[in-house]
């Protein structure tokens, strides 16, 4: 099956909150629930979302199968062009798990991040037990950087990837 990374639009609304609903308690096992007002303001917080990233303040990205179906979301936040960085969020759908989709769409995004959007660090934080994440990170080269506290106050690591200009460079560093 061939899988596409596409960036959101207004229509992917419908298929973008079945993907959040379908998934909600796997993805609740492994960080914060979202809470019900976000599914009560879904619509209105998709729109806000595509505005935000048109105005290039964020870079939101779904990994779609043949029949419109979202897998899969790897997200850049908090990107600030001056710096050239941003933060790297990532889930997908329990049906598409260990196939190397979160891999491969962190791997892309991290590309169109160099190429695109002209970035030079992206950063991302795992929660300590989320193993899953933590591998997908380490595979598309990103390096532990530090120990965190989480905003739910649990304990997670930093990981970080240098882009540079070449082709994106690992930073290497120990887990905490």
């Amino acid at each position: 099956m061939t899988v596409a990374l596409v960036r959101i639009r207004l229509d992917h609304a419908p298929a973008l909150l079945a993907f959040e609903r379908e998934n909600r308690a796997f993805f609740a096992a492994r960080v914060p629930d979202r809470g019900d007002a976000y599914f009560a303001e879904f619509a209105a917080r998709h729109r806000e979302l595509v505005e935000a990233q048109e105005a290039g303040e964020i870079h939101f990205h779904l990994l779609v199968d043949p029949a419109g179906a979202v897998l899969g979301r790897v997200n850049l936040v908090d990107v600030d062009p001056v710096a050239g960085t941003a933060e790297l969020g990532y889930r997908l759908a329990e049906a598409a798990t260990g196939r190397g989709l979160a891999t491969s769409g962190v791997r892309e995004v991290a590309r169109l991040a160099r190429e695109e959007y002209g970035l030079r660090r992206l950063t991302a934080v795992v929660s300590h037990g989320n193993d899953a994440s933590r591998a997908v990170l380490v595979r598309a080269g990103f390096g532990a950087v530090g120990a965190v506290t989480l905003e739910d106050g649990e304990p997670g690591t930093a990981y970080e990837l240098d882009l540079g200009g070449s082709g994106g460079r690992e930073r290497s560093g120990t887990s905490s």
